[in-house]
């Protein structure tokens, strides 16, 4: 959920064109297309195995900065996020620690860019007693015991939460994802892509299931970070299902985005509130605020507050991947690149994942958090989904990528993931059989399922 706001977008959006334009900015060519990761993980201590405080993970950033040279973000005396050239360290608002990585040319620039922030920040944290955890959502602590990160959007953001939905705070404090972002070389090209995401959507839910505890306890679900979701807010979360009409395009996006309701802009270095009242976009476009007109960093700011499963800010973003263990985060970029950047893999995904309606798309994609692999497709399930398209993954990447790593393909990333798609046995369902014991014998069980580094620097990420 990073939002920094960009100074160097202040000229006046006008008219619907303009905003067009903007998504069509990024526009690449096939031989530039690149691969950037964004990786939450939850904080917590390392004995009670409890979310870590504020000051705790200010202490850590802290270390950080001193070490490699970031650039600091502060906001109301706290620091909240390290910068660097091309990448950034940044706080969820319950604490929780994102690398957005840079935009990568191939898979294994991603990893080297991952293992040395994973190495960094586990040097980093020993002293402090923490530990990190690769999971789609906080696993023992309540919901009103995490702090919130002191950052007056989230003051604005939280209130407006408790309206719109009955898990928004949930989203907020508890869960962790990782996200995938991709590039489009035209218009045609952004909304094929678009529609797979989606469609993707269940699969990655499914095959990626790593949350099924709260409280301590089991939830029911497997992906409990994908229901929190859909109870977060009806207007800027799940599937936008107009993109599956055959005339879509990205004015398809642009109207939807125009129509969800505004949390803020920032003027003169303050945050603006606009959530007194329903304040869409398409109205500041016709009314302005105040005496505030529409700009271009405004947009861009509201893009970001977005959350369907796939967003253009304006790259393509894939949002639907619980938290994983270290060595199964490149899988989720593996698979998402060899998918994504094929045509023919595109249209394989199509044929076995599209039940050709709207009624259909919405119940694989809301069953896919309950019952993982086992999710009813068509006359199969996403077990034997998930183990076709590896397969389609694994060729495409053959055929578009480098022999980076020990002269092999790209496709080795997906080794780990296979596993799990050919057992049907998910990480929930692992991490669910070996729940028992004390609660130190808990503690030790979290660690040892998606603890951070979690194996050898070395091996890590294969």
């Amino acid at each position: 959920m990073t939002t920094f706001v960009k100074t160097h977008l202040a000229q006046p959006v006008r008219q619907f064109s303009d905003l067009l334009d903007y998504l069509l900015r990024k526009t690449r060519p096939q031989e530039q297309w690149g691969v950037g990761i964004e990786v939450e993980k939850l904080v917590v201590d390392q004995r009670s195995g409890e979310a870590a405080g504020f000051d705790q993970i200010e202490g850590l950033l802290k270390i950080l900065e001193a070490a490699d040279g970031w650039e600091s973000v502060t906001e109301s005396g706290h620091l909240i996020a390290l910068v660097g050239p091309s990448s950034s360290i940044t706080l969820e608002p319950g604490g929780q620690l994102e690398l957005s990585g840079k935009l990568c040319a191939d898979l294994c620039c991603c990893r080297r860019d991952l293992a040395n922030h994973i190495q960094k920040i586990v040097a980093a944290a020993g002293a402090l007693g923490l530990a990190f955890l690769g999971l789609g959502v906080q696993p023992i602590t309540p919901l009103q015991s995490i702090g919130w990160l002191p950052k007056p959007r989230y003051d604005i953001m939280r209130a407006y939460m408790l309206r719109s939905g009955d898990r928004g705070q949930h989203m907020m404090k508890l869960t962790a994802g990782l996200q995938v972002n991709l590039d489009f070389c035209d218009e045609a090209d952004c909304i094929d892509k678009m529609r797979t995401g989606q469609l993707l959507a269940p699969l990655f839910y499914a095959l990626f299931a790593n949350s099924p505890l709260m409280n301590g306890e089991p939830t029911g679900y497997l992906s409990t970070r994908g229901e929190i979701w859909d109870r977060t807010d009806p207007d800027r979360s799940g599937l936008i299902l107009e993109l599956f009409h055959p005339e879509a395009g990205l004015a398809t996006y642009v109207d939807y985005a125009l129509d969800v309701p505004m949390y803020f802009i920032l003027r003169q270095g303050r945050l603006v509130d606009l959530t007194r009242h329903r304040f869409t976009f398409r109205r500041f476009m016709a009314e302005g605020f105040e005496d505030h007109r529409p700009t271009f960093a405004d947009w861009d700011l509201h893009l970001s507050t977005l959350f369907p499963e796939v967003r253009l800010r304006p790259q393509i973003e894939l949002r639907s991947a619980d938290s994983q263990p270290p060595h199964l985060v490149m899988a989720v970029a593996a698979l998402a690149k060899g998918l994504m950047y094929d045509a023919e893999a595109r249209r394989q995904v199509q044929r076995m994942l599209d039940p050709g309606d709207d009624a259909g798309r919405l119940a694989m994609y809301r069953e896919s958090w309950r019952l993982g692999l086992r999710t009813p497709c068509g006359g199969h399930t996403l077990q034997d989904i998930a183990c076709e398209l590896l397969s389609v993954a694994r060729e495409s990447l053959s055929r578009q990528g480098p022999r980076c790593l020990r002269g092999a393909d790209e496709g080795v990333f997906l080794d780990g993931i296979e596993e799990v798609a050919r057992s049907g046995v998910t990480l929930a369902e692992r991490l669910l059989l070996a729940w028992k014991g004390s609660r130190q014998e808990q503690i030790g069980t979290l660690l040892a399922h998606c603890g951070y580094p979690g194996q050898s620097l070395g091996d890590l990420c294969l």
